[in-house]
């Protein structure tokens, strides 16, 4: 989640649109995630190109983990609207493009944003810059962390539903937090519904990655520190899952990056593949 009041995106966020949008460029087809409009939510220059972090080849672990993760994730959300879920909820939306690219989103589905008030404020006015706008269904939650506003409370004001299925979605975003902050964002969702699925990642600690990737991982941690968004918390699979039976899921599951690459990835002519140290928690 971002870390500025600023009525500008979150960095984090920027990079991780202008990610997507490189898949599209520098990738050969089959692409794994088609996300055209994030960059130009992002509008970051025409140099955009030259940055040190959209290096085709450094960051192509980064990139495809990026596109991995939000393909999943709107998988998920397919598969249970279909199911009759109606509520989908994004924490830290950062500049996710769901809504852009879904004119229609399937079942009648309802989709919550939750970030920080200025990206927030920006999100809302870049979209109808583009011609796109805020659509009924879409609702932009603006909440303070920092000034510990009650995110399902603000939820609640914008019209969400607790007594209804929902998917919630925290992509990116476990590693800025206090294990503290992460145990109670899955306490609180864990007394939603019955019925509704959380979806969320989490960094692995470094002895956990393939050692090809550790150097990229400490490289990521000092532009995470650079950018005054530290990584704060590192999880083993089996430390996120108790931590998910401690806040009231009955069941839960581990789904590893290794999984994904090994679903979308192999074979793969330019031998693009993600770099290992993100999982995911199904809960």
């Amino acid at each position: 989640m971002s870390t500025t009041g600023a009525a500008t995106p979150d960095n984090t966020a920027v990079r991780t649109a202008l990610w997507r949008a490189l898949h599209l460029e520098a990738d050969r087809p089959p692409h794994v995630f088609e996300d055209r409009i994030g960059l130009r939510l992002a509008d970051p220059g025409e140099q955009w190109r030259q940055r040190p972090d959209m290096d085709p080849r450094a960051t192509a672990g980064f990139r495809a983990s990026v596109v991995a993760r939000a393909r999943w994730i709107e998988e998920l959300v397919d598969e249970r609207a279909a199911r009759g879920v109606d509520q989908y909820v994004l924490l830290g939306a950062g500049l996710d493009s769901f809504a852009q690219r879904c004119p229609q989103p399937p079942g009648g589905l309802r989709v919550f944003e939750v970030d920080q008030p200025g990206p927030q404020q920006w999100k809302r006015h870049r979209p109808a810059a583009l011609g796109h706008g805020v659509p009924d269904w879409l609702r932009l939650v603006p909440v303070d962390f920092e000034r510990g506003e009650d995110w399902l409370e603000h939820l609640g004001a914008a019209g969400f539903d607790p007594g209804r299925r929902s998917v919630v979605a925290s992509a990116g975003v476990s590693m800025y937090l206090t294990e503290d902050a992460t145990r109670d964002v899955l306490r609180r969702v864990a007394g939603l519904a019955p019925g509704t699925t959380l979806a969320m990642t989490f960094l692995l600690p470094a002895e956990l990655l393939d050692p090809d990737d550790r150097a990229g991982l400490r490289t990521s941690g000092r532009g995470a520190e650079r950018a005054g968004t530290p990584f704060r918390s590192f999880y083993t699979p089996e430390r996120m899952l108790a931590l998910a039976r401690e806040s009231g899921f009955r069941e839960v599951r581990h789904l590893s990056g290794r999984a994904l690459a090994d679903r979308w990835f192999t074979g793969r002519p330019d031998g693009l593949r993600p770099s290992s140290g993100e999982d995911f928690l199904i809960a």
